[in-house]
């Protein structure tokens, strides 16, 4: 298959163009094949799903040169049609006609997301080159080595601090801004850092903590801050462990935004008439919160926890652009790219594998979250 798309690559801009329509007008007949004729019962059409089980892994093995992608379409296909028939007969074909407008979804899916995680799953257990299996020899690299075992708990304490602190401010900034004048505007402010990327606001930021020697002027806002406090300057970014911690205020700053946007929505969604009975019962408004509107606005949190954690555990942007992970900054990402670009494709590889470790469990507890969430209504 390499072969075909580095032939592909070799060929000038205008050439490239009529393949590549002829590759979309063959997954349109395709499809139309699948939704129209597939499905249908009779000899005719049965003649035709057997001529089609032979002809595409034909084309695909002439196209890619590979006997096992046509061994591997012949099967698929093979089966596809062999379902298709069946169902047909029993007047049920509506089932695959549904299968037929998913399919170009889950061939995406399968080309995009399970075939890479299957290769990145096997060359965390190979050498450096990917020639060799070593076993566990790679994540045992990752937790004894300083660097790698730094690198995991950089992680771990991006996971821990920036979900909770960027909740605890959304929740507090939408319940003080809640049904006062000039909500809109100051919705605006707080959710503004969210529209900028996070190289942007990277960049923002090293501009806040930059650093230069006490005798010239100080372009950082925060040293010069200091200066003119009668301190020295100080290199906020380089002094360890500290320099982690003040690169997660930039994603605090980005994800305080989207967590206030979710958390409003949901404070307006809790009934008036719940708050009011709490009042009458003699509640302060300490109290109406705790007992009122978190249990109100629990499934929403739990949502945001989630989602800003996963963003925390695949954090990249920031670190690689404000340190490049020196000064044990590197965090499970950036690590991964590290090792990658110093040809270690095994390391990064067990470095992805420990990470997909790590966000599967969050992945996990929002699906049940949703799924209770489905059940109860």
């Amino acid at each position: 298959m390499s072969a075909f798309l580095a032939w592909i690559a070799t060929l000038p801009a205008l050439a490239q163009i009529p393949l590549v329509l002829l590759a979309f007008f063959a997954v349109i007949a395709l499809l139309i094949f699948f939704i129209e004729i597939a499905p249908r019962s009779g000899r005719k059409y049965t003649i035709i799903r057997a001529v089609a089980c032979v002809l595409i892994p034909t084309l695909i093995f002439l196209a890619l040169g590979s006997v096992y992608w046509a061994a591997g379409a012949a099967a698929v296909f093979g089966g596809l049609f062999f379902l298709l028939d069946y169902r047909s007969k029993q007047g049920a074909g509506y089932l695959f006609q549904l299968v037929g407008f998913m399919s170009p979804a889950i061939f995406l899916l399968a080309i995009g997301l399970i075939y890479p995680t299957i290769q990145t799953t096997i060359q965390a257990f190979m050498n450096s080159r990917g020639t060799r299996f070593v076993g566990l020899e790679n994540f045992i690299w990752i937790f004894t080595q300083d660097t790698g075992i730094r690198t995991v708990l950089n992680t771990v304490v991006w996971v821990l601090i920036v979900p909770t602190v960027s909740t605890i401010f959304g929740l507090a900034y939408a319940v003080f801004i809640d049904k006062s004048r000039g909500e809109k505007i100051f919705k605006i402010l707080v959710f503004m850092p969210m529209a900028i990327s996070f190289v942007g606001a990277s960049i923002i930021w090293r501009f806040v903590y930059a650093v230069r020697p006490a005798d010239q002027e100080q372009i950082g806002l925060l040293n010069q801050i200091v200066v003119w406090m009668g301190g020295q300057p100080v290199d906020w970014i380089s002094n360890s462990p500290w320099n982690t911690f003040f690169l997660i205020v930039v994603l605090i700053w980005i994800q305080t935004g989207f967590a206030m946007v979710i958390l409003s929505a949901a404070i307006k969604g809790v009934p008036a008439e719940q708050l009011e009975a709490a009042e009458l019962d003699g509640t302060n408004a300490w109290q109406r919160f705790i007992n009122v509107t978190v249990p109100g606005i629990r499934s929403s949190l739990v949502v945001v926890l989630t989602t800003i954690s996963i963003a925390s555990l695949k954090v990249f942007d920031i670190v690689r652009t404000m340190t490049a992970g020196a000064n044990e900054t590197s965090v499970i990402a950036n690590e991964m790219y590290s090792q990658w670009q110093g040809f270690e494709v095994g390391r990064s590889a067990a470095f992805a594998v420990v990470l997909f470790i790590m966000v599967l469990p969050i992945v996990i507890y929002n699906a049940r979250q949703i799924a209770k969430q489905r059940e109860i209504r």
